[in-house]
């Protein structure tokens, strides 16, 4: 039986600080079937989990990501912010949706590419982010699983389509109605949303038959899909 994929929102947020290891493995631990982070890559090309484009927020620190090198970024958040390697390392065996905020640089998309590949995990690792992204992802890897993000309901146009190839179409939840489910599906495409957190919101999108849900509330998505929608199988 086809049931909707558990995808954990920077982990688990709401315990852990997130897009670090611990809310990542957190995440696992509750049964997320796969964890989604963000990469961004160091003033020296070294991509790391960082869903802003300075550490402000999360890490008290005004400064852009894009102006410290790495070593920099590990000193003043004491190793608080894992690269990309470092993250795959922690979630082995274990699918990763990887989003690339802000990406649209070719050099930057082949840099994050090549680190997937190198921790031989291409064929557990899909990306997801807008159309530059996701273009830049696709001339990078001509085989990567790639979840295109919508903000619209305004189809993707066919042009874009053709050089993406997407696997999944990937639209905020909140989007998401019967007719638009049954067009991507029609299509042949996976259809992913982000982020609903309500038990009320789970239900009405795994009724409309989605085929997974990112969400900052894992745990409460596993519990009403393993309740209402028996063994998990998760898309192959």
């Amino acid at each position: 039986m086809q049931t909707v994929t558990a995808v954990a929102h920077r982990g688990d947020p709401y315990r852990f600080r997130e897009n670090t290891i611990g809310s990542l493995r957190a995440a696992l631990d509750l049964g997320a079937d796969a964890v989604e982070f963000d990469v961004r890559l160091t003033r020296d090309g070294v991509p790391v989990l960082l869903h802003d484009a300075t550490l402000t927020r999360l890490w008290r620190l005004d400064r852009p990501l894009s102006a410290l090198s790495a070593d920099e970024v590990s000193g003043v958040t004491e190793g608080g912010v894992p690269t990309l390697a470092q993250a795959l390392a922690a979630t082995e065996g274990s699918r990763v949706m990887a989003d690339l905020p802000g990406l649209s640089d070719p050099r930057a998309a082949r840099r994050i590419v090549d680190v997937v590949r190198a921790c031989g995990a291409q064929d557990r690792v899909y990306y997801c982010a807008d159309a530059a992204a996701m273009l830049a992802v696709r001339a990078a890897d001509p085989s990567a699983e790639i979840a295109l993000t919508r903000t619209t309901l305004a189809p993707p146009r066919p042009a874009l389509l053709a050089a993406v190839k997407p696997r999944w179409l990937n639209y905020r939840f909140s989007l998401v109605d019967r007719a638009l489910a049954a067009r991507v599906h029609r299509d042949g495409r996976l259809l992913s949303v982000w982020t609903p957190d309500t038990r009320r919101s789970m239900r009405r999108l795994i009724a409309l038959g989605v085929d997974s849900i990112t969400t900052n509330r894992v745990d409460v998505l596993c519990a009403l899909r393993d309740s209402s929608d028996g063994p998990r199988k998760l898309p192959g």
